[in-house]
C-alpha cells in the first residue's frame, strides 16, 4: 500500500496534480452557483424597488 502512495518517487507531483485538479473542478461548480444566487438576489431587489416606486 505504501508503494501505491509513494508512486515510485513521484508522489509529490502526482498527488499535487490530483489535488489541484480536484480544487479547480470544485471551484468550477461552486462559483457559478454563487453567481446565480447573487443574480437572483439582485433581480429580487430590483423588482422590489420598481414595485415601490
Amino acid at each position: 500500500m505504501s508503494e501505491f502512495f509513494a508512486m515510485g518517487g513521484y508522489a509529490f507531483y502526482v498527488w499535487t496534480s490530483y489535488g489541484l485538479t480536484f480544487l479547480l473542478l470544485l471551484i468550477g461548480v461552486i462559483k457559478p452557483l454563487l453567481a446565480n444566487k447573487q443574480i437572483l438576489r439582485d433581480l429580487l431587489l430590483k423588482r422590489k424597488r420598481e414595485g415601490n416606486a
